[in-house]
C-alpha cells in the first residue's frame, strides 16, 4: 500500500488590487466568487488524487476565463492597444517546464505552456510560433476582441493620459498591472506552479516580463517549494524571485514564510514596487506575502480549510459550495 500525504493549494490574482471604494460590494463579491471557483477547480483535482501539475493548470485556466483578473479574458492592453499574453508552468517532480510569451490568440495561455512542457522539445516558445504551436496542439484560439474588457480599455486611456502629463508614477497598482498564479502540493508529495498574465497596461509592444520566465515568476522543486509571483516583472527578473525563494530554503534552511518574506519585504524593498507571491512548501505550508494595499489570493491548507482574501480581511468559504 502506498502511503500518501496531505494536499494544499494556493492561488493569487495579482497584487494590483483596487482600493475598496473603487468597486461596489456586489463587484467585490463577484471577484471573491471567481477566486473561490478557481481554488475549487484545483482542489477537486487534488482531492481526487490528481497531480499538482493538473491542479495548478486548472486553477489558472479558471482565472484566465474570468474578467476580474489580468490574464486571458480581461488582460491588459499594450501601448498599441492590443493584447500580448504570457504564461508558464513547472513540474517540481521532474523540473520539466513550459512557457509561452507574446501570444495574441491563445484563449488559455497556460494550456499552451502545458503543451510545450508535455511536448518536451522546448521550454519556451514566443510570438506567432507559440500561437501556431497551440493551434496545432488543438488548443482553442480566439480573436483579440475576446480578451478585451471595458475596464482595460479605460485603464489604457488613463495610463496614456498620465504618460502625456508625465505622471505615470502616480498610477495605482490596479491601473498598472496584475497577474494570476497557482501553486500546489499533491498527495504524492509533488509540487507544481503556474503563472499567467497580460503584463502591464500600456506596456511596450514585445515586452516580456517575469511571468513566463522559469525561475523568475514561476518555480517549483519537489522537497523545497513552489512559487508564483506578481509585481513589476522587470525587477522580478533581475532577482530571479522564484528561484531565490527556493534557494533560501534549500541552502540557508529558512522556512517558506521566512524566505518569501525576505524576498518580498527585503530584497525587493529598495525598488519601491508593488510585489507579492504565493508559495507552498514540501510540508504543505503556505505563504502569501505582499507589500501593496491588497492581493487577490486564496488557499486550501492541509487541514482542508479554504480561505480567500482581497485586502486584510480573510473569508473562510466552503470547498464544496453545493
Amino acid at each position: 500500500m502506498i502511503e500518501t500525504g496531505p494536499v494544499a493549494i494556493a492561488i493569487h490574482g495579482g497584487c494590483g488590487v483596487m482600493a475598496k471604494a473603487e468597486l461596489t460590494e456586489a463587484e467585490w463579491a463577484e471577484a471573491r466568487a471567481a477566486l473561490a471557483e478557481a481554488l475549487r477547480a484545483g482542489q477537486r483535482i487534488l482531492a481526487a488524487g490528481g497531480r499538482a501539475l493538473d491542479a495548478v493548470e486548472a486553477a489558472v485556466v479558471a482565472m484566465e476565463d474570468s474578467p476580474h483578473f489580468n490574464a486571458g479574458h480581461g488582460a491588459t492592453l499594450n501601448e498599441a492597444g492590443f493584447h500580448e499574453l504570457d504564461a508558464s508552468i513547472m513540474d517540481g517532480a521532474t523540473l520539466a517546464a513550459g512557457a509561452v510569451t507574446l501570444v495574441r490568440h491563445v484563449r488559455n495561455p497556460v494550456m499552451a505552456a502545458r503543451a510545450v512542457l508535455e511536448r518536451g522539445e522546448a521550454v519556451f516558445l514566443g510570438g506567432e510560433a507559440a500561437d501556431l504551436f497551440a493551434r496545432d496542439q488543438g488548443i482553442a484560439t480566439v480573436e483579440q476582441s475576446y480578451f478585451t474588457t471595458e475596464r482595460r480599455v479605460k485603464a489604457l486611456a488613463t495610463m496614456k493620459a498620465r504618460q502625456m502629463a508625465g505622471e505615470q508614477a502616480t498610477a495605482s497598482e490596479a491601473e498598472k498591472h496584475g497577474t494570476v498564479g497557482a501553486v500546489a502540493l499533491d498527495r504524492w508529495g509533488h509540487l507544481a506552479a503556474a503563472t499567467s498574465t497580460g503584463g502591464y497596461t500600456n506596456k511596450p509592444v514585445g515586452r516580456i516580463g517575469d511571468s513566463p520566465v522559469i525561475g523568475a515568476g514561476t518555480y517549483a522543486r519537489d522537497g523545497i517549494v513552489a512559487v508564483s509571483g506578481t509585481g513589476k516583472g522587470e525587477v522580478f527578473l533581475r532577482h530571479a524571485v522564484g528561484h531565490e525563494v527556493a534557494s533560501r530554503i534549500a541552502y540557508l534552511g529558512e522556512t517558506v514564510a521566512q524566505a518569501a518574506d525576505k524576498v518580498i519585504h527585503g530584497d525587493l524593498a529598495p525598488h519601491r514596487i508593488g510585489a507579492g507571491l504565493v508559495a507552498v512548501g514540501a510540508d504543505g505550508y503556505i505563504a502569501a506575502p505582499y507589500n501593496t494595499d491588497g492581493m487577490f489570493r486564496g488557499w486550501v491548507r492541509t487541514d482542508g480549510r479554504m480561505c480567500i482574501a482581497t485586502h486584510d480581511e480573510i473569508w473562510e468559504v466552503s470547498v464544496d459550495p453545493r
